[in-house]
């Protein structure tokens, strides 16, 4: 009985070990700039008015271990009611960048909502040239990568 109590222990420890890296390394899952999630740029925005917009410090929530600001009490409360609904892939990170396995900080402009999903790209050449150019692929290759990067720290994608 004591050995299987040592392996018990062992497993124990190890998982806990995991779950606590897991934990540390989510520090940047969601890209924030000043604080907030897309710079406070407001996500409800992008489908109710259909244009980036900033949001406000007085309109804030919490979710996922992230801040997240609204133009309006209105759009705080759609976000809460469903904030999976209006959270952009990719916790706000470039969508062709994930598609390569990078997490790079996007620009609140560069933007597309595809099946009801909101997609931020880093720059027009990563908007155009890659997500427009080829949609369905960049998805494809950013949802599978996600399942990778996501908890992993932007500092050490760029050091592999």
């Amino acid at each position: 009985m004591k050995i299987y109590g040592k392996i018990l222990a062992a497993v124990s420890m190890a998982i806990a070990v995991n779950f606590g890296t897991q934990a540390a390394l989510a520090v940047d899952e969601h890209y924030t700039d000043g604080g907030a999630v897309v710079g406070g740029t407001d996500v409800v925005a992008y489908h109710t008015v259909g244009a980036p917009t900033p949001g406000s410090s007085e309109f804030a929530s919490e979710y996922q271990g992230a801040t997240w600001h609204f133009a309006s009490a209105e759009n705080k409360a759609l976000f809460d009611a469903n904030p999976a609904k209006y959270a952009p892939a990719y916790g706000g990170w470039c969508s062709a960048g994930a598609s390569k396995g990078k997490k790079v900080p996007t620009q609140p402009e560069l933007w597309a909502i595809v099946d009801g999903q909101l997609y931020l790209n880093s720059s027009p050449a990563a908007h155009n040239k890659l997500f427009l150019a080829d949609t369905d692929t960049v998805i494809s290759k950013g949802e599978s990568n996600w399942k990778v990067i996501f908890a992993t720290s932007k500092e050490a994608l760029s050091a592999q």
